[in-house]
């Protein structure tokens, strides 16, 4: 018997033993029964009390199982890919191919079908600040936990604390479980994320190991104008602002492709997870990953609790402040002349806890 089960059970019994104290009350008080007596008000008072706990009860459980069993079958998606990679159904090769047409084709496609559902306000463009500041403040605290080390690990944490991998597993829970608006959030706070991202977190990581090269600002831009991803957020998000509706017949299209994008881009993690590393770069490689998921978990609170923004935008805050590390943290590591390895263990491994923290948040936050 489930604990739920055996709690409905007890509140069941207790329930119906006021009934019989209370018949008891009449027996004994008869005089006294058109007028209720203290004892009679609180076995009143519990009967309510159970009966709408055992409403509310199976609501939540109802609610709960619901949710636990979507993210159970976004796990299954991801170790369904992992499996038959190991199987050599799909080769680690194909991770590139589905990551072209999901960056390409379906996450556009996702993002310009959410943005054409909702009426967007203004202020939430704000969001596209926090993500910018977001990294910010991990790239600080990436620098001040290493500032007793060495100027290669300042720059090394820099890049692998910052950054948040949206598009490819954060935004699949995000459109599943809390719709267009949530969408909407997620990619504008992914618009800033992405800004530093492509190069301003790298200049950053270029000026603590004391390099004087870094990403350029043309280098950046470029970088970000050839990101379908972003072009999508950017001319959705002016035309939601100007209120200009796209034709019907490219939203059902945007909406049939962007439909498949939850499933191709956990698929796509499935196959290209890989976890190589050796033992002595263990501490290191958990001490990124302790913090990250320690802020992480502040930042979710703190944005539930205190921004000044509809219930569904804070939801969404939430999940993204627990998503994994950015995907080109390893390559911009590799840029800095960095250790690869450790970075491609990190990435893999904030994949696996993000999953395991979106999954325990989904339930308190809906």
């Amino acid at each position: 018997m489930t604990q739920y089960r055996k709690c409905k059970v007890f509140l069941t019994l207790v329930l119906q033993y006021s009934c019989l104290f209370d018949r008891i009350l009449d027996k004994v008080f008869p005089i006294a029964s058109n007028q209720p007596s203290a004892a009679k008000t609180c076995l009143a008072g519990v009967r309510e009390y159970v009966e709408d706990q055992i409403t509310t009860g199976g609501n939540i459980m109802t609610g709960l199982v619901s949710v636990l069993s979507k993210a159970a079958a976004f796990v299954f998606i991801i170790i369904t890919g992992y499996v038959l990679k190991k199987k050599h159904v799909f080769h680690p090769d194909d991770f590139y191919l589905l990551s072209k047409i999901v960056l390409k084709v379906t996450l556009p496609c996702a993002i310009i079908s959410n943005f054409s559902q909702i009426s967007l306000e203004t202020s939430l463009l704000f969001v596209c600040v926090l993500g910018i500041v977001g990294n910010i403040l991990m790239s600080i605290i990436g620098y001040l936990i290493y500032l007793r080390g060495t100027r290669e690990d300042r720059g090394f944490a820099v890049i692998n604390l910052s950054g948040y991998n949206i598009g490819n597993l954060t935004l699949p829970f995000v459109q599943s479980f809390l719709g267009p608006m949530g969408v909407a959030t997620a990619s504008l706070f992914d618009a800033g994320n992405t800004v530093m991202c492509t190069g301003v977190t790298y200049t950053m990581a270029s000026a603590a190991v004391g390099r004087k090269e870094g990403a350029s600002m043309m280098g950046v831009l470029k970088s970000l104008l050839s990101s379908l991803p972003f072009d999508a957020y950017l001319t959705m998000t002016v035309l939601t602002l100007c209120k200009i509706s796209l034709p019907e017949v490219l939203l059902f299209y945007t909406r049939t492709v962007g439909n498949a994008n939850s499933f191709l881009a956990l698929f796509m993690l499935g196959i290209g997870f890989e976890l190589h590393m050796e033992k002595e770069k263990l501490v290191k490689l958990w001490k990124i990953l302790v913090v990250r998921y320690g802020v992480g978990i502040l930042l979710a609170v703190v944005v539930y609790r205190f921004l000044p923004f509809a219930l569904e935008v804070r939801q969404a805050m939430a999940l993204v402040s627990l998503g994994p590390i950015s995907a080109v943290a390893p390559a911009f590591t590799g840029k800095l002349e960095g250790d690869v390895e450790m970075s491609s263990a990190i990435n893999s491994l904030s994949i696996m806890l993000s999953i395991i923290f979106l999954t325990i948040a989904l339930p308190i936050l809906l």
